[in-house]
């Protein structure tokens, strides 16, 4: 099956799933065929072609703890950008530059498209930590 277009909005025929025990919002179910795919918040496809039970799963399993973690924004010309999610809506996502816990910190923060862009990715090993000032 051919991957999906990328939706500039969020499709209608996408499903919202809330977590049972608090309504909170995990992602959507997207139609493939008779089988659904489970979507982040961030509108990236975390499943194949799966039935409905199985995708729900996959979005409770997912949970919504990867968005405290940190991301990586890459960007054509520098090294990538160490950040965390700010605010994740099918209108836009928005990143800062991670402030290490520190609440004197200038940020600057950055505006993406939804379906995030695939420039914003998880952190990997190997990837600048932010905390090395000068090499020696």
């Amino acid at each position: 099956m051919p991957a999906p277009e990328t939706p500039t909005a969020l499709p209608t025929d996408w499903i919202e799933h809330r977590r049972p025990e608090d309504r909170e919002a995990l992602g959507w179910l997207r139609p493939a065929g008779d089988d659904w795919v489970a979507v982040s918040l961030l509108g990236r496809d975390l499943s194949g072609p799966l039935d409905w039970t199985d995708a729900e799963e996959t979005l409770e399993a997912t949970g919504l703890t990867w968005m405290a973690d940190v991301w990586m924004l890459e960007r054509d010309d520098d090294e990538p950008l160490r950040v965390r999610l700010v605010e994740v809506t099918p209108d836009h996502v928005v990143v800062q530059t991670d402030d290490f816990g520190a609440i004197d910190v200038a940020v600057e923060r950055f505006e993406l498209p939804w379906p995030a862009p695939l420039a914003l990715r998880p952190r990997r090993d190997g990837d600048p930590d932010g905390r090395v000032f000068f090499a020696g």
